[in-house]
């Protein structure tokens, strides 16, 4: 067993194919499937299914990806620490957020005090969020609720009660309150389904026997507002979130007890050593109180 041959493997696995583990790793597909099938003849094991131009890891595979998840871990944490002296001077730190607005001031905070370490942002929803950090795309994931926290170092950072929101012409906009048997006469605008927004209200109002029906399916929150300022229909977002910096755009609270959203900072437990990780959650910490 050689270290190419297992860093295929993990590739191919996590790409769900050779063509695009040759890709992420600069090789040719020959040279990927070649390294896969050696591992495979050395040990008398199938790592992969084969059937139909798709591949899928069997159970031997499967269990075989979950230490490579822990060795490659491991090799970039041993790359962290050697580059510790100057891991806060230089560097970058991916976040993944279902909304920026949650960290904005952390964000401010962190780039003043580490000016050399440059951060993306990309947006997801929940679902994407908790496989971007799994697939170590990102090193820190901000999003609402979460269905499995143990494989996450977890930091509750607000809890907010979720609003709709409608243009300023709409007929709802007016109202003081809307109940989700009144909603369920509107028109929609709805988060895709991996949406933790979306999730909450669909089960509040199966409690409720009131079926939510959207007119509208839009991925990401600022698509969302764009069509309602439009005139599309009514939105929902946690109050954390909606802002009030856009005119075209009222708020207009849910009746009954409120249904909240409680946004976290989360990075995979095996990652939270890193310094720069490390710098963002205690900053947050310390702004959180």
């Amino acid at each position: 067993m050689r270290y190419v041959q297992l860093r295929a493997f993990h590739q191919v696995a996590l790409s769900g194919g050779f063509s695009k583990a040759a890709l992420a790793l600069n090789l040719t597909q020959p040279a990927i499937s070649d390294q896969v099938r050696k591992l495979e003849e050395e040990y008398d094991v199938a790592l992969f299914s084969r059937r139909h131009r798709q591949i899928v890891l069997t159970a031997a595979g499967q269990r075989l990806l979950a230490v490579t998840h822990r060795l490659f871990g491991a090799e970039g944490e041993a790359l962290e620490l050697l580059q510790e002296e100057r891991s806060l001077r230089t560097g970058a730190l991916r976040i993944v957020a279902d909304s920026v607005h949650h960290v904005l001031d952390v964000l401010t905070a962190f780039r003043e005090r580490h000016p050399g370490i440059q951060v993306s942002i990309a947006q997801g929803n929940t679902g994407s969020i908790v496989e971007t950090l799994i697939g170590y795309d990102a090193e820190i994931g901000v999003l609402g609720e979460l269905g499995d926290e143990r494989p996450f170092a977890v930091l509750p950072l607000n809890v907010s009660p979720i609003i709709a929101f409608a243009a300023k012409g709409h007929p709802a906009a007016a109202r003081a309150t809307l109940s989700l048997q009144e909603l369920a006469s509107w028109p929609l605008v709805m988060r895709e389904r991996g949406s933790r927004t979306r999730q909450l209200l669909e089960r509040r109002a199966a409690e409720q026997g009131v079926t939510l029906v959207h007119a509208v399916e839009a991925e990401g929150r600022e698509a969302v507002r764009a069509i309602v300022a439009a005139g599309g229909g009514i939105g929902f977002v946690s109050a954390a979130e909606f802002g009030e910096d856009d005119p075209r755009l009222v708020r207009i609270p849910l009746d009954g007890p409120p249904l909240k959203m409680h946004e976290k900072l989360i990075c995979l437990h095996e990652r939270r050593n890193s310094k720069a990780i490390q710098a963002f959650f205690a900053l947050a910490r310390s702004l959180r109180g």
